[in-house]
C-alpha cells in the first residue's frame, strides 16, 4: 500500500535516499502489501510527509522485495518505523499509530529550522 506523497525506496537506493540524507531526519516505514496495519498507517504518513516536509523526509520500503534492509535493521514485523539521523537509526517504532501519537514520538527527532 503506497502512501501518497511518500517516496518508495529499495535496497538499491536505500543508502543514497536514507543513509545519505543530511540535515533532515528520515522516517522509513517497512511495509508490505499484505499488511493491514500498514494500510491504516498510509494516510497518517501521507499527512505527516506533507506537513513536515521541511523537517522530516518520509519514505517507504517494501519488506518483501527488499530483504537487505529488513535483515540489516532486524525488522521482524510490519509496519516497522525507523527514524534515521545522519545515516544512523535513532528510533524504532512497531505497529500502526494515530497521527498525533506518531508526531509526539517523532518530535524530539524533527529537524529544527
Amino acid at each position: 500500500m503506497k502512501a501518497h506523497g511518500v517516496a518508495q525506496v529499495t535496497d538499491a537506493d536505500f543508502e543514497a535516499e536514507v543513509l545519505g540524507e543530511r540535515g533532515r531526519p528520515v522516517l522509513v516505514e517497512f511495509t508490505a502489501d499484505w499488511c493491514g496495519p500498514c494500510r491504516q498507517l498510509a494516510p497518517v504518513l501521507s499527512s505527516i510527509a506533507a506537513e513536515e516536509a521541511d523537517r522530516l523526509k518520509v519514505v517507504q520500503i517494501d519488506a518483501d522485495s527488499n530483504p537487505g534492509a529488513v535483515t540489516r535493521y532486524g525488522v521482524l514485523s510490519m509496519p516497522t518505523l525507523l527514524v534515521f539521523r545522519d545515516g544512523e537509526p535513532v528510533r524504532q517504532m512497531v505497529g500502526a499509530r494515530a497521527k498525533r501519537r506518531l508526531l509526539q514520538e517523532l518530535e524530539e527527532h524533527l529537524a529544527t529550522a
